[in-house]
């Protein structure tokens, strides 16, 4: 047993329906290729509570930040374990 399906509408076809069921255009938006106002650099402070409330762990930040694991629980408040 053969089964055969075949597409019965032109490309025409399916333009002029796709064009009638959206009456309005979509909105385009424009982009830029250069935003340096939109840029903004944070301190290491700023980037570590930044990275914190983005759910990482200090290990974490101090590994993409290239600093201490103290040097992040410094900036977060979170005293050292001394022994």
């Amino acid at each position: 047993m053969t089964i055969s399906i075949s597409n019965s509408l032109s490309n025409a076809s399916l333009g002029a329906a796709n064009s009638s069921s959206n009456s309005a255009p979509a909105p385009r938006t424009q982009q830029t290729t250069n935003a340096p106002a939109d840029t903004v650099k944070l301190s290491q402070s700023q980037q570590v509570h930044q990275l914190h409330n983005e759910g990482q762990n200090v290990s974490q930040i101090a590994f993409s930040l290239n600093i201490t694991v103290e040097a992040v629980n410094s900036y977060l408040g979170i005293p050292n374990a001394t022994s």
